[in-house]
This record gives C-alpha cells, sequence and structure tokens, in this order.
C-alpha cells in the first residue's frame, strides 16, 4: 500500500546554528519560537542534536536545552538527536533524562548516537581515559535500558529519577553499523540522511530485514532526516539554500564559520571540488515551494517508505526559517 505524505508523522532536527552576527543565546530563542510554531503547525517532534567545538552549533549541553524547549511548549514531543553515548556515563544519561521525563511526563524522546559528534582532539578532551567508549556502544545501550527498568530497583545502582520510567530510546545511525544494532535491540532507527546519505538506503534495508521484535517495538520504524528549504517561489528557496551551501563548504574544507547570510549565487565561492563533496553529503535535500517539495518529498517517501520524516532547515533569516517550515506543514497535510 503506497504511503502518502499526508498519512506520516513530520518532526524538526534543530543544530541550534549560530547565525552570522548573533550569539548562542540568540539562537535559543529562535529555538523556542520555532519550537512553539512547530507545535502549533502539527509536528510530532523536535530534536536537538549534542555536537561539541564547533562555532556554528550551540547545542552541545543538550540535555539543558530539551529542557528549555520543553518548559515553553505544551504537547510536542522533545528529544535528542541525538545523546552521543561514549561521550557520558550510562548512568548520567539515564539521571538527565530521567528528570526530564519526570519534569514533563509522556513528553521525552532520547535517541542515542555512537559518534563523538566532534573531532577527535574534542572527544579526547571529553571523553579522557574512555578514548574507546565507542567500542561498547552496545552494551553501554543496555545498561541505560536496564537503569530505566522497574526491575533496576534492587541494584546497588540506581537511576533515580528515571527508574521504571516509559523514555522511548531511539538509535541514531550513518551508517549499517548502527543499522543492525537497532535492528537486533528491536528499537527505531533514525537516520542521518541529511548529511550522510551514502549508506542510507543500504542501512534500512539492514534493519528492516533483520528486526526483532521486543517490549518496546513490535516492527521495524524508520526515520529519515532531511535538509529542506521551502519559501513561496522555488527562486526564494534556490537562493534561501545557498547559505546550507555554504556551511557545508566549510565542513568540506575545514574552515568552518557562523551561518552566513544567502547569495544570489554560489559560483566563484566554492570550486568544483568543494560543490561536488558537498553535493554528495546533501544529496537528501529538498528545496521549492509547496508543489515542488510535495512531488519531490513524495517521491522519496516512495522510494525509502520511511515511516516519518524528519526536517533540518539551515535558513539565515528567522522569519523565513519559520515561513519554511509552516509551508512544509502544509505540505504534509495536503492543505
Amino acid at each position: 500500500m503506497k504511503k502518502l505524505l499526508t498519512s506520516i508523522p513530520f518532526s524538526v532536527l534543530d543544530l541550534a546554528t549560530v547565525i552570522a552576527g548573533k550569539t548562542p543565546a540568540d539562537t535559543f530563542k529562535n529555538s523556542l519560537n520555532l519550537a512553539q510554531h512547530a507545535e502549533e503547525w502539527g509536528y510530532n517532534r523536535y530534536w536537538l542534536a549534542e555536537h561539541h567545538n564547533m562555532i556554528s552549533v550551540a547545542s552541545s549541553a543538550t540535555s539543558v536545552v530539551i529542557g528549555h524547549i520543553a518548559a515553553g511548549t505544551k504537547s510536542i514531543r522533545v528529544g535528542s538527536g541525538g545523546i552521543m553515548l561514549p561521550n557520558h556515563s550510562p548512568l548520567v544519561i539515564a539521571e538527565q533524562f530521567g528528570t526530564l521525563e519526570s519534569l514533563f511526563p509522556g513528553r521525552i524522546d532520547l535517541g542515542l548516537g555512537r559518534a563523538p559528534g566532534t573531532d577527535q582532539l574534542t572527544a579526547m578532551a571529553i571523553r579522557g581515559e574512555r578514548m574507546n567508549a565507542a567500542n561498547s556502544f552496545p552494551q553501554d545501550v543496555l545498561k541505560l535500558q536496564a537503569y530505566f527498568s522497574a526491575e533496576n530497583s534492587t541494584s546497588s545502582v540506581r537511576a533515580i529519577p528515571g527508574e521504571g520510567l516509559d523514555i522511548p530510546i531511539w538509535i541514531l545511525g550513518s551508517s549499517t553499523d548502527s543499522a543492525r544494532l537497532a535492528a537486533a535491540l528491536g528499537l527505531p532507527y533514525a537516520f542521518a540522511s541529511h548529511f550522510a546519505p551514502a549508506q542510507f538506503l543500504t542501512a534500512i534495508n539492514i534493519y528492516r530485514q533483520n528486526f526483532k521484535p521486543s517490549d518496546h517495538l513490535k516492527e521495524p520504524y524508520v526515520l529519515a532526516c532531511v535538509n529542506v528549504v521551502a519559501a513561496e517561489t522555488d527562486a526564494e528557496a534556490n537562493k534561501l539554500v545557498t547559505s546550507l551551501y555554504q556551511l557545508f563548504r566549510g565542513i568540506v574544507t575545514g574552515k568552518r564559520s557562523l551561518l552566513q547570510p544567502p547569495v544570489e549565487t554560489m559560483d566563484g565561492i566554492w570550486t568544483e571540488y568543494e560543490e561536488e563533496q558537498a553535493g554528495q553529503m546533501l544529496a537528501c535535500t529538498f528545496t521549492g515551494n509547496k508543489e515542488t517539495l510535495s512531488h519531490d518529498l513524495q517521491q522519496f517517501l516512495d522510494q525509502t517508505q520511511v515511516d516519518e520524516l524528519m526536517v533540518t532547515s539551515h535558513i539565515f533569516d528567522h522569519q523565513a526559517r519559520l515561513r519554511s517550515y509552516q509551508i512544509l506543514s502544509e505540505v504534509f497535510k495536503g492543505i
């Protein structure tokens, strides 16, 4: 049976982007404003991602920002996309998210990633002697599940708050390794196709083929994150998306900067090599007006059969960003 855009949940990934000329304080105000509008427009969840030592990303203290967003909204689910578990002890994350769930019951998601969310030098500063913690990621996920379980009440180490709370755990991925883990544990799977699309189709196929039902989930559930820039016209959207292109040029060249204003053309800004490299990372990027996006996103859904779409939008002007998410909500609602 064909899935329609109008039949699946749609959500927001906020990378808490710091805009040129602004500060992280401005970013957090804009994030809350976006979350409040997203709730009003029918978005299902609002996730924030853990990154470190990146001047354009302000969500390094992810749990704190999640609390800020949840406190300023009423019903939208709020969570991590994701917490990089090897950077933390499972007990501390159980306590943090147990606290969040206690404050905002029934609204908190815990997405877990294996990567450091930063460069190796910064990862060393975060992890110290635990630099190889990524190798124990599967075991640490199981520890986290144990801390949340009611059965852990007889253990000598307990997560208070956290114990006995129903906090959905997601496995995040940008490769096939995470797909196998999510399948083996019977957990929902969120793929970072917004910057690492190369193994996307292979990974979700592995996940679906190897999925083992669990107490948490009876059938495989795939969420895909994509880049979307919506506007009144295709031409306007194609201009707005140049801020994203400039951001990814910085990733390719290693010269990161704050999110820059859009430009009329990228000609003369990036080289052919930089354009090609950025283009590979941005293969799951959709720009245009309502009609264009309705067509292109439905094609993506036809190809992937994902269960939920999560959207991130690097747009320089906050009002244009709000309008982009509003237009997109109308696409999903078939308005």
